[in-house]
């Protein structure tokens, strides 16, 4: 298993989040060492759905207007419908996703997530998959969509659904490792 110790993960996700595409990666991540933090348009807590039916709730770590890029070595965003489409509108979330990906650092996405990455014009030119509903949006915005459990680009890691979380773990613990900072702070 990768050694994510020295990795610190911010996972950007509100009300209306698929409960296993946060959950899940989260605690591969925590069994990996990895610090996570839950950034979050609002305070206290987020309510998770499964599929349609309200979930858990999950405490929320910090304030996507607290929360600085340069602080965080990596990003998880799970997907969920209302979830994503609540994100991809909120300018501090597209700024912060930007400041990521200015730095070179990587993301791991699900599901609707990419609309995130669409809303921050971050997709033109790369290839990634989604849940099969938005492959138009990334299309149109300049995307290369592939129906694959997990598709790797770079800095990026996708995947498509809850089914797929297994290997979206997986490839999301490889793609980070390569990113993990030392414990002297260099990669």
């Amino acid at each position: 298993m990768a050694d994510l110790s020295n990795l610190r993960v911010a996972v950007l996700a509100t009300d209306g989040f698929e409960e296993t595409e946060l959950t899940e990666p989260v605690q591969a991540l925590q069994e990996a060492g990895a610090r996570v933090e839950i950034i979050s348009t609002k305070s206290g807590q987020i309510q998770a759905f499964r599929h349609h039916d309200k979930g858990t709730t999950v405490n929320v770590d910090r304030g996507i207007d607290e929360a600085q890029a340069s602080e965080y070595d990596a990003v998880l965003l799970p997907g969920g419908a209302l979830n994503a489409d609540t994100l991809r509108m909120g300018p501090k979330v597209q700024l912060f996703l930007q400041q990521m990906q200015q730095a070179g650092k990587p993301f791991a996405a699900i599901c609707h997530a990419p609309w995130e990455l669409i809303s921050a014009n971050l997709v033109r030119g790369r290839t990634l998959t989604s849940y099969y509903t938005i492959q138009d949006d990334i299309r149109n915005a300049g995307g290369n969509w592939i129906d694959r459990e997990v598709v790797v680009d770079g800095n990026w890691v996708t995947s498509r659904q809850p089914d797929d979380i297994p290997a979206f773990n997986q490839e999301m613990l490889n793609l980070f490792a390569q990113f993990t900072p030392t414990a002297s702070g260099s990669r």
